[in-house]
């Protein structure tokens, strides 16, 4: 599981018929300890209804295109639930 923190909204003026209606997020990639890894990405945000600062998971690669239900939509990261409460586990 991927874990990233919503930073903000992507608005597109154009997007292919298969994303119109599908929200864009900016999310920034964190380790376990929930700190910054990586640069950030845009994610769709397809059920989720995730916003900024909010703590998410998410999938890249074909199983992003997976988590729309529109087949082979053009996406490279998909919100695929939203984080309550982490949990931070003390690594021995």
């Amino acid at each position: 599981m991927n874990l990233a923190k919503v930073i903000g909204t992507v608005v597109a003026s154009q997007k292919t018929e298969t994303l119109k209606g599908v929200k864009l997020l900016l999310i920034q990639p964190v380790n376990d300890r929930l700190k910054p890894k990586g640069e950030p990405i845009v994610a769709v945000d397809p059920n989720m209804q995730a916003g900024p600062g909010m703590l998410v998971s998410y999938v890249v690669g074909r199983e992003a295109m997976l988590a729309l239900p529109i087949p082979n939509a053009p996406v490279d990261a998909g919100i695929v639930g939203i984080v309550d409460e982490p949990i931070n586990r003390e690594v021995e």
